[in-house]
Formats: C-alpha cells, sequence, structure tokens
C-alpha cells in the first residue's frame, strides 16, 4: 500500500536507550524524542540498525513501540523495522507495530537463508498484503546479504507494494540508477527514495533523494535539518559547509576501533554522546556489544566540541 506523496525531508533512525541492566530506559527515550522533535525533525524510524533492533527481545520492541508513539502523539510520521529473519517471523512483528498505531513499517530482505529476487519479492508482497500500511524497503547489503535490485523495488512500487526506499547499501551508483528509474517510469512520484548515509546527503539530495535517515541525526538533528532545508531552498554552499562540518562530526564512530567492532564503536559513540549531552541517562549498549571506556567517552566529548555542541 504506498503513498500518494513521497515522504521527505530528516528521518532519525532512533537510538533506543537503555539502563545499565539492559531495559528500555523510557525516560531517556522521550527525552531523545522532544530533543529530535525540537531539531525539526520530519520523521522517526524506530527499530532500525541504529536502534540495536537486531538485539532487542521482543517485549523490548513492543516498549519502543508503545512509547514513542503515545509520546509522538501525531506530531510527525512515525516508522517502525520489522526486521526478521524470515517472513512469517516479521509478519508478528507486523501486527505488534500496526496495534501500536504507527504510520508505516521498514522491512529488510529475509536473511540467514540467502534468498532469490523472486523470493524477496514475495517476502514484500505477504507483509504489505499483511499489514495495510506504506511499507518502506530498507536496503542493508552489509547485514543482510542480498542487495535489493532496483528493478525489482520499482516493480514492486509500481504495484503499489512499497511506498519507498531507504538505501543503506553504500552503492551510489545503484541509488541513482533507483532515481532515475522513478522519474522515467509512470506512477511513481509517491515513492520515496531516502538516504542512509550521514556522509553525502548534499549530493544525494542534490541527485533528486527525497530525505535522509542519519543516524548521526541522534547527536545532532539540528544540522541534518539545516543541511536538508538548505538543499531544499537551493543553497548548495550552505548545504555543502553543513555536510563537511558533519563529516568531522562523523569521525566520533571511530573511537573504540581496534579495541571493539566497528557496531558497537559507532553505536557507542552516538549513545555516549547522547550522553555527553544530557539527553539520555547512560550509554548503555546491548551486549555482546563491547561498551565504550571513560577515555574514548571522553574522545567522544572531543568531537561534540569541536562541532559546536
Amino acid at each position: 500500500m504506498s503513498t500518494a506523496t513521497a515522504l521527505t525531508g530528516v528521518i532519525p533512525p532512533v537510538c533506543t536507550p537503555l539502563t545499565p541492566d539492559f531495559a528500555v530506559d523510557t525516560a531517556s527515550l522521550t527525552r531523545l524524542l522532544d530533543h529530535l522533535l525540537a531539531g525539526g525533525v520530519d520523521g522517526l524510524f524506530v527499530l532500525g540498525s541504529t536502534s540495536e533492533v537486531a538485539y532487542l527481545p521482543d517485549a523490548h520492541r513492543r516498549v519502543v513501540l508503545d512509547t514513542v508513539v503515545g509520546h509522538v502523539a501525531g506530531q510527525v510520521p512515525v516508522l517502525a523495522g520489522v526486521i526478521d529473519m524470515t517472513t512469517l517471523r516479521v509478519l508478528d512483528h507486523v501486527r505488534a507495530a500496526v496495534d501500536a498505531g504507527v504510520d508505516g513499517l521498514v522491512a529488510t530482505a529475509p536473511f540467514y537463508a540467502r534468498t532469490h529476487p523472486v523470493e524477496i519479492a514475495l517476502h514484500f508482497r505477504t507483509i504489505a498484503a499483511a499489514a495495510g500500511l506504506p511499507l518502506y524497503a530498507y536496503d542493508l547489503p552489509v547485514s543482510v546479504h542480498s542487495k535489493l535490485p532496483g528493478d525489482l523495488l520499482l516493480d514492486l512500487a509500481g504495484e503499489g507494494v512499497l511506498a519507498g526506499l531507504k538505501d543503506s547499501s553504500g552503492d551510489e551508483g545503484g541509488f541513482r540508477n533507483v532515481l532515475l528509474g522513478r522519474r522515467e517510469r509512470d506512477g511513481l512520484a509517491g515513492f520515496s527514495v531516502l538516504t542512509g548515509s550521514e556522509l553525502t546527503v548534499d549530493s544525494a539530495l542534490w541527485m533528486g533523494a527525497d530525505g535522509v535517515v542519519p543516524g548521526l541525526g541522534n547527536v545532532d538533528p539540528h544540522g541534518y535539518t539545516r543541511l536538508y532545508r538548505a538543499a531544499a531552498a537551493g543553497d548548495w554552499a550552505a548545504a555543502r559547509t553543513e555536510q563537511e562540518r558533519l563529516v568531522r562530526l562523523f569521525d566520533l564512530v571511530t573511537v573504540g576501533r581496534g579495541r571493539m567492532g566497528h557496531g558497537s564503536s559507532a553505536l557507542g559513540a552516538f549513545k555516549a554522546a547522547l550522553y555527553l549531552r544530557g539527553v539520555i541517562a547512560h550509554p548503555t549498549t546491548a551486549v555482546p556489544q563491547i561498551p565504550l571506556d571513560d577515555a574514548e567517552i571522553a574522545a567522544v566529548g572531543k568531537y561534540l566540541a569541536a562541532a559546536g555542541l
């Protein structure tokens, strides 16, 4: 079920604050939501990669859904990740998200078992038929091990199955081909094409992307909304200046690399930055991710200071 108008703007993938004993910290989550809304964001994406969805049990997912939908209360659209290995498992998450009252759903291709494009298409068609809400495809081959073919995405959009794409593939040529295909095919004006790259938003918007889903937007939502508004106004010099400041800020994700995996370092850095900014109470990440130590958290603080935060 697609939408008549493409979703646009800055839609951060919301971090999931945790207590030291790994429960969802709902007080910190509501502060984070207020921080993002005050930053002028155009929507919110919960239960994605930056939300640590792969680490959260189903009960945690439901707490996040109920907290976010209840607190946001329709101020901006809320998209919910329904990410799991196979279609029947995803449908359980669809039912929970629809019951919570979200505005749209985000799903990856199936994973663990490698799938053929025909199976991926069936996966998305089945989800869309069950949900009755706009469904956005999440292209994340680094985790899912399947690259979503551009023609398949556009075909599904033409059928009304997909309302949009969040592209975190890193394949900028493929991303541009999706934008070109949308322009060349009839009836796809409402198909929203969003970049998941924090570092090339100005380029993606110049190519014709509708918006951005930036993990770093948790830390600096104002920066991404300034970037988007500048691009929308055609002020590409201002957009480039803001993008370059955010590129330097994004280096905070490297503070733990070498002692831990890239995911632990990046998600730990986002949460450390939110902790240092007084938004969340604890920088806890879900196990088995490795927590940042005091020196690494202090290094995150230096990046914040350099960025004017």
